[in-house]
């Protein structure tokens, strides 16, 4: 599956719009890595369980985009984006392309 963030691929024609396609997800912060991170604020610097975390987050929810788009009947994914707040989602638009 192609995905880009872009409006079109440079080397195929999209041929037909499908539709919006997800996927999100929601992660629940450990206790003890709250202490951790809690603790690293104090001395400043990356929260590396809190960006792993995230990491992770954003993987599961471009998954989820991709197989939305893919019981579609897609070939790709265009305008792809990212947004944050207590979830992670993934969204963009579900297209079938051309060579």
């Amino acid at each position: 599956m192609k995905v880009t963030t872009q409006d079109q691929f440079s080397d195929y024609e999209i041929t037909e719009t499908l539709g919006l396609v997800k996927g999100n997800t929601i992660r629940a912060r450990h206790i003890g890595k709250d202490i951790l991170a809690g603790l690293r604020n104090l001395i400043g610097g990356e929260i590396n369980e809190y960006t792993k975390m995230l990491a992770e987050s954003r993987e599961q929810a471009l998954d989820r985009m991709i197989a939305d788009a893919k019981r579609l009947g897609a070939d790709a994914t265009v305008y792809l984006i990212f947004t944050t707040s207590a979830e992670l989602l993934a969204y963009g638009t579900a297209v079938k392309l051309k060579e």
